[in-house]
């Protein structure tokens, strides 16, 4: 008899580093674009902010790519990781054109999904139950 085994998720550390990264990165943004209303300096801190969140961003993406690959699970976190890179994207291109009226909803909607994913990913997966006996 063969006994059928899993292995344990790969690149799990890494993927939530760098969940954890992108979404501390995204925190920074929204500190910063609220130190845009009283000081001169936060320009250059949420400039510089950016691009470590798009690169945080684009960390995910690579980090969901090597977790996916050797064990040829779902795609979705991919595709999730490679949509949130879109979005980031879209944020620097209205933040660059001055659209605030679209770049600071975008931020908290990327903050609350980035949230979301690492809370998901850092709470414990639930057992399945076994099925009623009639």
């Amino acid at each position: 008899m063969t006994g059928q085994t899993t292995a344990a998720p790969r690149g799990g550390t890494f993927l939530r580093t760098a969940m954890i990264l992108q979404t501390l990165a995204l925190f920074f943004q929204a500190s910063t674009a609220g130190l845009l209303l009283s000081s001169s300096r936060a320009y250059t801190l949420h400039d510089y902010g950016s691009k470590v969140m798009y690169g945080a961003a684009m960390l995910y993406v690579l980090a969901t790519v090597l977790a996916w690959r050797p064990g040829g699970g779902s795609p979705r976190p991919v595709l999730h990781s490679t949509g949130f890179l879109v979005l980031a994207s879209a944020q620097v291109a209205l933040g660059i054109a001055h659209v605030a009226s679209l770049h600071v909803p975008l931020g908290v909607v990327m903050f609350a999904l980035s949230t979301l994913a690492l809370v998901r990913s850092l709470s414990p997966r639930p057992l399945l139950r076994p099925a009623a006996r009639t």
